[in-house]
């Protein structure tokens, strides 16, 4: 009963900023709620000191996520009036697709500068959840079907999924929950111990974690930068 309490919580919140689509009930202002998270994995260690060769965006981008560890502990769904570009919530809280876009940041690309613009320019191309009739450039990036929907339209996605080590240190995996709920993260630097399988770095309800779950959720989108 608690688990199924929690779970329906957390739908409703990600209904209204980042882990979902297709939403019941169309709102722009969401509920901070805490969701069942796996536990699996290295959460709360500290990241492994490495040394990364500018060139290679995917570590950048998979240490970049990795640093939110620890460091974002709160999942928020509330809508918040951003600052364009580079706009943010408090370092502090955030939602699934805040893993991503801090993580692209870092090899200086603004997914919501790139997102608002490419809306804006294409709206008939991107989703209609939420009902809404014009982008929003506080919101838009916050959402995983538009995230997923611009790496789409710029020929990021990666065909392969269906083997482990198909995914590489910096990609990024949406996934479906469950009925209109979907969630994504950035594939970590290092693999789960014996396994070809590289953990994964989200946050699904208790702040940024790192943890083995690729195989966790229905994969459906897989996507390289």
């Amino acid at each position: 009963m608690k688990f199924s309490r929690l779970l329906l919580l957390f739908g409703i919140a990600v209904g209204a900023v980042g882990c979902g689509t297709n939403s019941p009930t169309p709102s722009p202002v969401g509920w901070a709620e805490t969701a069942p998270t796996p536990t699996r994995g290295p959460t709360g260690r500290p990241p492994i000191s490495r040394t990364i060769a500018p060139a290679d965006l995917g570590a950048r981008i998979a240490a970049a996520a990795e640093a939110q560890v620890g460091v974002t502990t709160i999942y928020d769904a509330q809508y918040v009036k951003l600052a364009y570009p580079n706009g943010d919530v408090p370092i502090e809280r955030g939602v699934c697709t805040d893993v991503i876009v801090r993580a692209f940041r870092t090899i200086g690309v603004d997914l919501q500068a790139r997102v608002h613009e490419d809306m804006r320019k294409n709206f008939s191309a991107y989703p209609k959840d939420w009902g809404l009739t014009a982008p929003d450039p506080s919101i838009d990036h916050r959402r995983v079907q538009n995230l997923t929907t611009y790496f789409e339209r710029m020929g990021k996605r990666i065909k392969a999924m269906e083997a482990d080590e198909d995914f590489k240190p910096g990609d990024v995996v949406a996934w479906r929950l469950s009925g209109w709920m979907q969630h994504i993260g950035i594939v970590a630097l290092d693999r789960a111990p014996g396994a070809d399988r590289y953990y994964m770095i989200h946050n699904i309800g208790a702040g940024t974690q790192k943890e083995d779950m690729l195989r966790s959720y229905t994969i459906l989108g897989h996507y390289r930068w």
